[in-house]
């Protein structure tokens, strides 16, 4: 009898609608829940293998091979982003290089920016098209409280590698800021975080908050009328991150949403049973989930300390 041949794990997933980006084809480059910080508001939940080795966490050959596969989608980005941190990927910057023998299409680095005071790090981002880090804090205190960060990175440490990555970087350099209700929303931190943003000097800054569940229920989302008026506070060239129902309306998007609302028609469950159900990367899922939720189309429910997903209709 011949042994069954297991199935390679999927390391590229969509082109999926992106908020900033389009259609964004993702390359996940170190296992689920794999990171530097532990966030409160991270939609993936909480982080199970909290870290700061950088290593070959996934095979850099099957990435490349998986990618070339996906090229014929014409994303707008390649972009390294994920179910963890990518910048804990060691081979970053051979892989952005060997991106870029194949293809013209832009490579965009998501980042929680926690590595960028490694001049290591810094220097495998440098061919990379679009950096975009994060900055959730303007203060050690709420840095620890939203960010739950690696015991070996420091608030001020972490400012001064976004401040250095930007003296060294020639790329476009976006700075996302995650605000939450109650928290970062004081004007004590919104003046700290200002204080910060105008070190950095990014492109542009880009503001979010909660849209998805959060690791953590009290993590509230800012009401988008408070959220225009910090946004206009912070920074000259700032936005909030634009409605992308455009994208949501292609036909490849409509037709996997509708699969998973079907599927959650017969059965509750979690994106990881959405995910194996469908054939589905659980990042792709998410954004599914989003827009299903956004409409009123599907619910959640918390089961034995887990998220599950229904439909309402």
């Amino acid at each position: 009898m011949t042994a069954k041949k297991e199935k390679t794990q999927d390391y590229i997933f969509g082109p999926v609608p992106s908020r900033r980006l389009g259609r964004s084809l993702g390359v996940d480059l170190v296992p689920f829940k794999t990171c530097t910080y532990d966030c409160i508001y991270c939609q993936l939940g909480r982080t199970t293998h909290k870290t700061m080795q950088r290593k070959e966490w996934v095979p850099m050959d099957i990435i490349i091979a998986q990618l070339k596969a996906k090229l014929s989608t014409k994303p707008d980005y390649i972009t390294l982003s994920g179910s963890g941190e990518p910048t804990l990927f060691s081979r970053l910057e051979d892989l952005i290089s060997r991106i870029k023998d194949i293809t013209d299409i832009p490579v965009a680095v998501l980042t929680n920016g926690s590595l960028l005071w490694l001049p290591e790090v810094r220097k495998a981002l440098k061919s990379a098209d679009l950096v975009v880090p994060s900055l959730d804090a303007g203060s050690s205190q709420i840095f620890q409280y939203v960010n739950r960060p690696h015991g070996d990175i420091m608030f001020s440490k972490m400012v001064e590698g976004l401040v250095k990555f930007r003296d060294e970087y020639t790329g476009k350099y976006w700075l996302e800021v995650f605000l939450l209700a109650g928290i970062t929303t004081t004007e004590m931190e919104i003046n700290r975080m200002k204080t910060c943003i105008n070190s950095i000097g990014p492109d542009k800054v880009q503001v979010n908050t909660v849209t998805r569940p959060p690791a953590e229920g009290f993590a509230e989302p800012v009401p988008q009328k408070q959220l225009q008026t910090i946004t206009e506070k912070l920074y000259e060239k700032t936005e909030v991150i634009a409605d992308y129902s455009k994208i949501h309306k292609q036909q490849d998007f409509l037709a996997r949403r509708e699969d998973v609302l079907t599927l959650l028609q017969r059965r509750p469950c979690s994106v990881e049973d959405i995910a194996a159900g469908l054939g589905l990367h659980r990042n792709e899922v998410v954004k599914y989930v989003e827009e299903l939720l956004s409409e009123g189309k599907i619910e959640t429910k918390s089961q034995n300390q887990q998220l599950y997903y229904r439909a309402t209709i």
